[in-house]
């Protein structure tokens, strides 16, 4: 009998959550409180359940390579940077590709979550759940909880009344000033060296389940593969190369990542080069240099013309004066 598994949210980690649930064979199902898919990335007019939403012309700071699913790449011709549309249509041709809608509760939201008494034992949790003002409990193996830390606005007026209140700019430059004066002295540390590089921490967590990619081995197999995971960027297609999340489709992703990249710049349709160009085109390409090769040639033959009886009156006459 497969283990259920209680997913909390649909949003973008609960869509992934529930698909890799299936992916190990296990029976999810998920909770969602609100009447869509997307998280904070549905947009909405008003916040009636009180949930963070993105505002409607909020455009994305991680391109489209970067921040899609490991083994579901944007569409070619989406933009680079895309708005909150078009981020949740993305949400929606993931869900609809997976058939993971099917698992999702809608109007649901999750009261309580307790260990079971023999939790101990067998690590279950009562669930308690309530829809449309019936409650309901139910009995999982695991709990994924995939709210994000957005789920509730975040701004404590009643307790700082002046947070809305900006300092001049001017005090705020010299407050930053004074505070990289403190740490070039050593007096104050800087916490942005405390920040972890991303691509060693994917490649820890990737390492802890087998999935990190193996240059040395890539070169010897596959040496175009290797090039790009080495020197190309870092995009999530190479944590699906091999271990236990392995899809077949990722070599042709990496291969094709900047193709992706390129298509929404392309946006000039350019002649096919390999169809017999027609007259009009020949016209446009070659008349202004034939119109202006034409104009020094009149030009030349009329400086000619004007000095030519010239010149024959000069040899005409010396003749003339020989022969009387």
């Amino acid at each position: 009998m497969a283990r259920r598994v209680a997913v909390i949210g649909a949003g973008v980690s609960g869509l992934s959550s529930i698909k890799c649930c299936l992916d190990e064979d296990l029976e999810p199902t998920c909770f969602e409180r609100s009447n869509d898919i997307g998280g904070l990335w549905k947009f909405t007019e008003t916040s009636k359940d009180g949930m963070t939403r993105v505002y409607r012309s909020l455009v994305t700071n991680v391109c489209k390579e970067m921040s899609c699913y490991s083994d579901f790449p944007f569409q070619e011709d989406y933009p680079n940077f895309m708005n909150q549309g078009k981020f949740w249509d993305y949400l929606k041709e993931f869900a609809e590709h997976f058939d993971l809608l099917k698992y999702i509760r809608f109007r649901t939201t999750v009261c309580s979550i307790m260990k079971r008494p023999d939790f101990s034992e067998t690590g279950q949790w009562d669930v308690v759940t309530e829809t449309e003002g019936k409650q309901e409990r139910a009995v999982f193996d695991a709990v994924m909880v995939c709210t994000g830390h957005y789920l509730n606005p975040r701004l404590p007026l009643e307790s700082f009344p002046g947070l809305c209140k900006i300092p001049p700019s001017q005090k705020l430059m010299a407050e930053a000033t004074k505070k990289e004066q403190l740490i070039e002295r050593g007096v104050m540390k800087d916490t942005s060296e405390d920040k972890l590089e991303f691509i060693l921490y994917l490649d820890d967590l990737a390492a802890c389940i087998g999935a990190k990619p193996s240059i040395p081995l890539l070169f010897l197999k596959d040496p175009r593969l290797a090039w790009e995971v080495f020197f190309g960027p870092c995009t999530p297609y190479q944590y699906r190369l091999m271990g236990p999340g392995k899809w077949d489709g990722a070599r042709n992703a990496i291969l094709t990542q900047w193709d992706r990249t390129l298509k929404p710049l392309k946006t000039r349709i350019i002649p096919d080069s390999t169809k017999p160009a027609s007259m009009s085109h020949y016209l446009k390409v070659w008349g202004a240099p034939i119109l202006l090769a034409s104009l020094l040639l009149i030009c030349k033959s009329s400086f000619f013309l004007k000095s030519a009886p010239d010149n024959l009156q000069d040899r005409i006459s010396p003749y003339l004066v020989s022969i009387w």
